[in-house]
Order: C-alpha cells, then structure tokens, then sequence
C-alpha cells in the first residue's frame, strides 16, 4: 500500500509540474521501473529467507554426536613391489563427529593420529656365512576419513569412505647381522616419502547401550609411499620410478559418543 501511495503521490506531482508531455512520461516510466525491481527485490527476500527457514529446520532435525576414539593398528605394505612384509603392531587415536540424517544413513568425518609401517626380514647364507637384516619403516600420519555409514540394525552400521593422509614423520631402522657381527642403523626417510597419502576405508561399527561402540576399518592407500626421483650422472639425468607400494592397514578401536 505504502508503494502504491508513493506512485500515485509522485504520478499528480509530476503532472501539474512537468509542462511537456515526453519529460513526463520518462518520469512515469522510470517510477514504473523502480516499482517493478522493489516487488522483484522483496520476491527475491520472501524465497531466501524461505530457504534459511527450511535449513535451519533440515540442520535441527539432524542427530550430531561426538567423541574420542583410539585403537591398534596391524598395519603393512601392498603393491607389486611388496615382498616377503610382515606387519607391524602400531596405533591411533583421535576424535570423530556423527552426523545422523535418519534412522538408516550418517556421515562421520574423523582426525586421527595413526602410526604405521612394516617390517621387512631376509636371511641368506653364501660359503657357510649366513647373512640376515631386519628393516622396519615406521611412519606417522595425520589421518581425516570421512565415512559413510549404512545402519543394517539400529546398533550395527557398516561404512565406506575416503580419506587423506598427511605425514608427519618417517624413519627406517635396519639391524644387519654377518656371522657373529652384528649392526645397526637408523635414517630419517621423510624426504622421499609422498607428503600426502589418499585412500579408501571400509569397515563396521557396534553401538552399545551405554555410549560406546567397537569399530574395525581396513584402510587401502591408493598412492605411492615414495616419491620419483632423479639425478645428473655423466651429464645425463638419470630418472627413477617410485616402487609400487602403498599404506594397507587394519584398525581396531573403540570410541565414545556424547
């Protein structure tokens, strides 16, 4: 109403001001156009304050909870150019939120510190002189998967998801024994460890009645532990492959929700 007074004010002001008939008109029109992009601007607030209202009410409805986790890792290397590994006994702990949609769906982001690696032994005996190392990679990593998860009952979900990896550190231990002699020697690998690790996760998860739940997750990296290197020898640059091996780690764990 307010609008429409306002027009119908300007429109007899305009009339008994203006003395030619084009200048008013142009004044007529511009009025008509400000009047059509007010009624657009408020259609435009009504919808978007439409849509607020409708968010709003769709992130109430949503179950979040969250808490710590922590749990073992039996962790080891795939890939064509894993050999005779064996695994290694490592951790993670961490928090994660659940993010419930209704009864059968939820997304759960998680951020874990995960220790990993393997182990690598070999033994050979040339001319009566048995020759035997031992090698172990340990690596660390901040893990962030995010989970799908599918509730076949209400207390057992099963989950898959991707997640990245973001190293912290890597160091390699080796122990080399020649008859009696025995040696050992530890090296920083970092530098030519990938910085990044992606990966698939699947696994399962059982809810107890007093706010704990068991999970067990077999995560899968998908990108190479070592980096492509290269040299100058002779004057050439000699360029080589990164061994194809990759992160393949079982978790176990349990965790509270709030």
């Amino acid at each position: 109403m307010k609008i429409r007074l306002f027009l119908f004010i300007t429109f007899i002001y305009f009339k008994k001001k203006c003395l030619k008939k084009y200048q008013f008109i142009k004044i007529v029109i511009f009025v008509l156009t400000i009047n059509k992009k007010i009624l657009f601007m408020k259609k435009i607030t009504l919808t978007l304050l439409g849509l607020v209202a409708v968010s709003t009410t769709a992130v109430a409805q949503q179950e979040v909870k969250f808490g710590p986790k922590a749990g073992v890792n039996f962790a080891n290397i795939s890939g064509k150019d894993a050999e005779d590994n064996k695994m290694l006994i490592g951790f993670h702990v961490g928090a994660f939120a659940e993010i419930k949609f209704n009864d059968k769906f939820a997304i759960q982001p998680e951020i874990l510190y995960s220790a990993q690696g393997a182990k690598q032994e070999s033994s050979q005996t040339i001319v009566g002189v048995t020759t035997s190392s031992e090698t172990t990679a340990k690596t660390s990593y901040i893990n962030v998967p995010i989970m799908a998860k599918y509730y076949v009952a209400p207390s057992f979900a099963v989950e898959l998801g991707p997640y990245v990896g973001f190293l912290m550190s890597a160091d390699a231990e080796s122990k080399t024994t020649v008859g009696s002699v025995t040696s050992e020697r530890e090296m920083d690998i970092k530098d030519s460890t990938n910085s990044i690790d992606f990966g698939v996760g699947v696994g399962a998860s059982f809810n107890l009645d007093n706010g704990f739940f068991i999970g067990a997750r077999y995560n899968l990296g998908l990108t190479k532990l070592g980096k492509d290197s290269s040299q100058t020898v002779g004057g050439m640059e000699v360029s080589t492959e990164a061994l194809d091996t990759k992160n393949a780690v079982i978790q176990v764990g349990v965790g509270y929700k709030f």
